[in-house]
């Protein structure tokens, strides 16, 4: 399946009207139901390798991950429209799979020349539909925020904190990134490590989010706890996740991903006419970054738990979409046999395989992103043409004919 295909598609179902019957016939078949929700779940930087280490460490040889159950498998291509760089960076990936275009990387929610492009969620919002972002990032980190800001620089976190809640106004918000909330000299809740500093360009941007609807949590009780429909919550100054080589990176989020993703579920789905919900797990590219494969387990044991609890929601709201997806690999991680003999310094390991008496290791190529494909999981209406090899920029079509956006 090739991109222009799916965009010629969709055309089709905008000069229609974008009714919700061209898009079922367009996109999911003839009689399939529109897509009433749509969840897209990012493992950052979760390639082919990662994941097959998170199944065989976490559920052996011939088990299956709850990411691995869905209807649809496929492949993205994830480069960027970059002419100094082949190998794309989150902010260029994320903006494709937001908006269905191509951009330069470091730029979020905008093409090439620094336009800005509408979004998904953007679109969601001006259907009436309830939008939200959560991640163990930062909430204003690249990938989030390309679903719902515009800026030429991924590295301009309060402009994006003050488009959340001035424009797009995302009905739920959250994860990390509390420094860029607050001003110099204003702390906010969780002590600043070293290098760390409240640096928000606009004030108190919390303080702003509350008089304009939102209620502000600062832990895992007052997220339980709250009952609004429109909630900002910063659990971490920066990612929630504490990074390091293996032995001193650490996943332990004060909230847990799966927590969030349950709070952001419930509330989105009190709006009759369906949602939008981008989720993130930050930890799978982190941890590949610096090459320790322990934290990726830890971190992609937190994703996989939590896409349990998303499909749970979806096997009882068949009307929803959820697209399992990452936005490029990182680290260039491969799975080999165990040998003790073999002193690589690139080798993380060994690991036990449940089930067995194997072992395996892990072999790191990088520190950084590599230009391999990325594997799509799918279920729901319109989630059939996501099999096959595919662009970054076709998931997007495919969320937007599915849903009748």
């Amino acid at each position: 399946m090739r991109g222009r295909g799916l965009a010629a598609a969709t055309v089709l179902v905008v000069l229609c009207g974008g009714s919700a019957a061209v898009a079922e016939t367009t996109t999911a078949g003839s009689g399939a139901r529109a897509a009433r929700n749509i969840i897209y779940i990012q493992g950052d930087g979760l390639g082919l390798g990662q994941r097959d280490l998170l199944r065989l460490a976490l559920k052996g040889k011939h088990g299956e991950l709850a990411m691995d159950g869905l209807a649809a498998t496929g492949l993205v291509r994830t480069s960027s429209d970059d002419e100094d760089e082949i190998v794309t960076d989150s902010a260029a990936a994320a903006t494709a799979l937001a908006t269905g275009h191509k951009t330069r990387n470091g730029a979020v929610g905008v093409d090439t020349r620094g336009r800005p492009l509408e979004t998904i969620l953007e679109r969601a919002k001006r259907a009436g539909k309830s939008t939200g972002l959560v991640t163990t990032a930062q909430v204003t980190g690249a990938s989030p925020a390309a679903f719902a800001a515009h800026v030429p620089s991924r590295d301009s976190q309060s402009d994006i904190a003050k488009q959340y809640i001035e424009n797009s106004r995302p009905d739920v918000l959250l994860g990390g990134g509390e420094d860029w909330w607050y001003p110099k000299g204003n702390p906010g809740l969780w002590p600043d490590k070293p290098g760390e500093e409240s640096r928000s360009l606009y004030g108190n941007l919390v303080e702003r989010a509350q008089r304009t609807g939102y209620t502000y949590v600062r832990d895992g009780d007052e997220l339980r706890n709250t009952r609004a429909n429109r909630i900002l919550g910063l659990f971490a100054n920066e990612d929630m996740v504490d990074y390091g080589p293996d032995g001193v990176g650490k996943y332990a989020p004060r909230v847990p991903l799966q927590q969030m993703a349950r709070k952001a579920l419930d509330t989105l789905s009190e709006n009759p006419r369906g949602f939008f919900l981008f989720l993130e797990e930050e930890g799978t590219d982190g941890m590949s970054h610096e090459n320790n494969a322990h934290g990726v387990i830890d971190a992609g044991r937190a994703l996989d738990a939590t896409i349990a609890e998303v499909l749970r929601f979806v096997r009882a709201h068949p009307d929803t979409l959820v697209i399992i997806g990452g936005d490029h690999e990182t680290g260039g991680l491969g799975i080999e046999n165990y040998d003790a003999d073999d002193t690589d310094p690139d080798q993380d390991g060994p690991f036990d395989v449940p089930g067995s008496k194997l072992r395996f290791t892990v072999d790191w190529t990088t520190h950084d992103h590599t230009g391999a494909d990325t594997p799509v999981t799918a279920e729901g209406p319109g989630s059939a043409r996501l099999g096959g090899t595919v662009e970054n920029t076709d998931v997007y079509w495919v969320m937007r004919a599915a849903s009748g956006l």
